[in-house]
């Protein structure tokens, strides 16, 4: 029996372009806005008595940041910038922050996270409340939430409508 011995030969083929140009290409990513925090402009609680507690959600609070940059991290922070009051404001007529308790509840629709939000408690605290935060993250984020107030309303308080304000801060 004769043997054949078959040999398969593979050949590499570079194909070169006889001419080839190259066009470096960049473009620009520009922040769209800065850093931004939106609040309604009034909100409504319930009523309370003397020594109860008038409650609400103060509506959607949002920060956007349209910064764009690597490291955009940012902390929103709540106050009582104004002291409940009705009437001329003496003192059985106004509710200070220590007797209003803010939270900041959980994120509505979340974009490019993480969010933190703050722990509940009284406006009356130094530095002001941590409202919502992000710790960490690259580019523009955005966060929305729905705030729950509770004013603890002093038994030697006088009936009347009360107003106060209650700001918003982010940096």
């Amino acid at each position: 029996m004769i043997a054949a011995a078959a040999a398969i030969t593979v050949v590499a083929v570079t194909l070169t372009p006889a001419t080839a140009a190259d066009t470096s290409t960049t473009f620009t990513v520009t922040a769209t806005a800065g850093l931004a925090v939106s609040a309604p402009e009034n909100a409504a609680l319930s009523s309370a008595a003397p020594g109860g507690q008038a409650v609400g959600a103060l509506g959607n609070m949002s920060v956007n940041d349209q910064r764009s940059e690597t490291g955009t991290t940012w902390i929103a922070r709540v106050t009582l910038s104004t002291a409940f009051t009705t009437g001329a404001g003496a003192p059985s007529q106004t509710i200070s922050a220590a007797n209003v308790v803010y939270d900041p509840r959980t994120a509505i629709n979340p974009v490019n996270g993480p969010f933190t939000p703050g722990t509940p408690g009284d406006l009356d605290s130094t530095p002001a409340l941590v409202a919502f935060s992000r710790d960490s993250g690259d580019g523009a984020n955005s966060v929305t939430w729905n705030p729950e107030v509770t004013v603890n309303v002093p038994a030697g308080n006088v009936s009347g409508d009360y107003t106060g304000t209650i700001r918003h801060s982010v940096a």
